[in-house]
C-alpha cells in the first residue's frame, strides 16, 4: 500500500498505541539491555547504549509487526486469494508467518542471490517460494502474481500499516527506557525507521533519530537530500537486509518529518558492528543490525559522548558460515573503531 500524497497523520500515537495493542497477542514486546561494559562507557565518554532486541522477535527480525499489521487489515475477499512479497530474505519469512498466523496461502519472491537460510526459513513457514533475479524482476513477479492470481502484495517497507506495525519498536523502547537521548536505526527501504522515528518523536520530540545505510545502497540519504522518493541507479553492499533499490513516498515522507540525520557506512565498517555486538554483548547477529552499533562506536560517536542512546537490533537471521566470513572481515575494522 502506498500513497501518492503521504498522510503522516495516519501514525499519530493514538493509532501507533491502538495498533500495537490489537497486535500484542501474536508478536513478543521484546526485552531491552543495558550495554554497560568498559569499553561502551568509554567510547561513549560515559554514556550508555541500550539495546531493543528486536532480533528475538517472530521470524527473527522487526518485520513480524509490519507485515502481521498487513494480513490483519485485509477483507475476507483478499485473505481467499492470498498474499505475495518481494524480498532479499527477511521480510518474505516475515509475510509467510503473518500469512499462516492468520490463515491465510501465501507465496513470495525471493532474490536469486538469497542466503540459503533465509529461504529455508521462508519455506518452513509453509510458503511458496519462486526465486528470481535481485531488484526489478523479483518485484516483477510479485506484481505478476497480483495481477493474475489476485494476491495481496505485502510490500517489503512502504505503507501506513507497516510503519504502523514498526511503530510498535520505538512504542515500547519509549516505555521501556524513557529517558533516551537518542535512537538508531539502520534503514533498508524505510519501513522500520518511518514507524520507530514517528513514535519516539511524538513521545520525546528532544530525543534525536539517527539512521544508518550502507554506502553502496543510501536510498534514503538521497532522497531526503534531493526532497524526493525515487530509485537508485545501482545497489552495492553485502548487507542484503538493507540494499532496498528504491525508497518509496510514505516512508520518505515520515522520514522527512521525524529523522534528524542518516550516516553512511561501508561494508567493512557494517561488519565491525557484528564484531562488536559478539565482543561486547555476546550477540550473533545479521550485517544490518551490526550497521546500528557500527554507527555509535564510528561517525555518530562524537555526537552521542555523555549519552543514554537506544539502538535498535533489528535481527540476527544468518547462518554459521556467512556469519563467521563477516566477522572475520571485520575484524580489523573493528580493532581501528574501538581504538580508544
Amino acid at each position: 500500500m502506498t500513497s501518492a500524497t503521504p498522510d503522516t497523520d495516519l501514525l499519530s500515537l493514538d493509532a501507533i498505541r491502538a495498533n500495537t495493542s490489537a497486535i500484542a497477542s501474536d508478536i513478543h514486546r521484546t526485552p531491552c539491555l543495558t550495554l554497560d561494559t568498559g569499553l561502551t562507557s568509554d567510547l561513549l565518554g560515559g554514556g550508555a547504549a541500550v539495546l531493543k532486541l528486536e532480533c528475538f522477535q517472530h521470524t527473527g527480525t522487526f518485520k513480524a509487526r509490519g507485515a502481521l499489521t498487513v494480513a490483519r487489515s485485509l477483507d475476507a475477499a483478499q485473505r481467499a486469494r492470498g498474499i505475495t512479497a518481494a524480498s532479499a530474505g527477511n521480510h518474505a519469512i516475515a509475510a509467510a508467518w503473518a500469512a499462516r498466523q492468520t490463515g491465510i496461502s501465501a507465496k513470495v519472491v525471493i532474490q536469486s542471490n538469497a542466503n540459503p537460510f533465509r529461504i529455508a526459513l521462508a519455506k518452513a513457514e509453509g510458503a511458496e517460494v519462486i526465486m528470481k533475479a535481485p531488484g526489478a524482476e523479483t518485484f516483477a513477479e510479485a506484481e505478476r502474481l497480483v495481477r493474475e492470481e489476485g494476491r495481496h502484495f505485502i510490500h517489503p517497507f512502504e505503507g501506513p500499516p507497516t510503519s504502523l506495525g514498526t511503530a510498535g519498536v520505538g512504542l515500547e523502547l519509549m516505555e521501556q527506557a524513557p529517558d533516551l537521548d537518542a535512537v538508531i536505526v539502520s534503514i533498508g527501504g524505510g519501513g522500520l525507521i518511518s514507524g520507530v522515528a514517528a513514535a519516539v518523536k511524538q513521545i520525546n520530540p528532544s530525543c534525536k533519530v539517527y539512521g544508518v545505510e550502507p554506502q553502496g545502497a543510501p536510498g534514503m540519504h538521497s532522497a531526503l537530500h534531493r526532497g524526493a522518493p525515487g530509485p537508485l541507479d545501482r545497489v552495492d553492499t553485502i548487507t542484503d537486509s538493507l540494499g532496498a533499490p528504491m525508497s518509496m513516498p510514505f516512508s520518505h515522507a515520515l522520514c522527512t518529518a521525524y529523522v534528524d540525520e542518516i550516516v553512511l557506512l561501508d561494508d567493512d565498517m557494517i561488519c565491525a558492528g557484528m564484531v562488536a555486538f559478539q565482543q561486547e554483548a555476546k550477540l550473533a547477529v545479521e550485517p544490518a543490525a551490526g550497521a546500528a552499533l557500527a554507527a555509535v562506536f564510528g561517525p555518530l560517536r562524537a555526537k552521542l559522548q555523555g549519552l543514554r542512546t537506544g539502538i535498535i537490533v533489528c535481527g540476527a537471521n544468518i547462518d554459521a558460515q556467512s556469519y563467521l566470513a563477516l566477522m572475520h572481515r571485520g575484524l580489523s575494522a573493528y580493532q581501528s573503531l574501538t581504538q580508544r
